[in-house]
């Protein structure tokens, strides 16, 4: 039986006046893809940062497998997270090896050999030849740079992933490898994962549970057959723009 390994509870976030969301409540259950979906600009990034740890909420919490993240112990907890950022977020002076093995570089963990050996390791993971450790992110086509980007975020093999946007800025080919990739590597490592996206054709093809973001409020939760069945105007002004009035 599955449990939930990241549950969300009253998350709210606010910039100065400027009210991003209120009272968020999710929960995702062990080797399960939530997918959170909503408009541009309606907070799904700072939700998600949120949920890692990386920027502090104004109420609420977020339980990892049952304990509540805090100042304390949140750097206890993101060990156990690995993150895809948008743009892939790679370091422009370091090849590729050093970037996906960056996390360990001061910790005195592994000699850079060794740093060296598990960046090949997870390149083969990504599908990405051993040669590409020794490029740098500026010789990467965008797709290449979005499957290093995967391949940094699964490099102390987390127990989660986050994904913000991975097929953002990408064609539709390259979009689809992307998303059987992050399928395959949920399956293939144990991990759960919760992503960004408002891509139809990603949603479809990744998600095991949908969340729509409105107007600061969780509108819609719900399975993939949910999504595509449901009345819910928001979900079906998202699937087809300007179709509901």
């Amino acid at each position: 039986m599955r449990h939930s390994l990241i549950k969300i509870e009253g998350l709210s976030k606010s910039f100065i006046k400027n009210n991003i969301f209120s009272n968020i409540n999710l929960s995702v259950d062990e080797g399960q893809i939530l997918t959170i979906i909503g408009g541009s600009g309606q907070g799904k990034s700072v939700l998600l940062k949120c949920i890692v740890g990386l920027i502090d909420a104004d109420e609420g919490q977020v339980f990892y497998d049952g304990a509540v993240l805090t100042q304390k112990n949140k750097f206890e907890f993101i060990r156990n997270f690995g993150v895809l950022f948008q743009g892939a977020a790679l370091f422009d002076s370091m090849p590729v090896w050093e970037n996906i093995s960056f996390q360990f570089k001061y910790s005195g963990m592994l000699s850079n050999n060794e740093r060296l050996e598990l960046a090949k390791r997870k390149l083969d993971l990504v599908g990405l030849p051993e040669a590409t450790a020794y490029l740098f992110p500026s010789e990467l086509s965008g797709g290449m740079q979005k499957r290093v980007g995967i391949a940094r975020a699964i490099a102390a093999s987390p127990k989660v992933l986050f994904f913000d946007e991975p097929t953002s800025g990408l064609d539709p080919i390259m979009s689809n490898t992307v998303n059987k990739l992050i399928r395959s590597l949920v399956k293939e490592l144990g991990t759960t994962a919760i992503t960004i996206s408002h891509d139809l054709n990603s949603i479809r093809l990744i998600s095991d549970i949908i969340a729509l973001l409105h107007q600061g409020h969780i509108d819609f939760v719900g399975t993939i057959d949910d999504f595509e069945a449901t009345e819910n105007k928001n979900i079906k002004r998202f699937i087809k723009p300007n179709s509901i009035k």
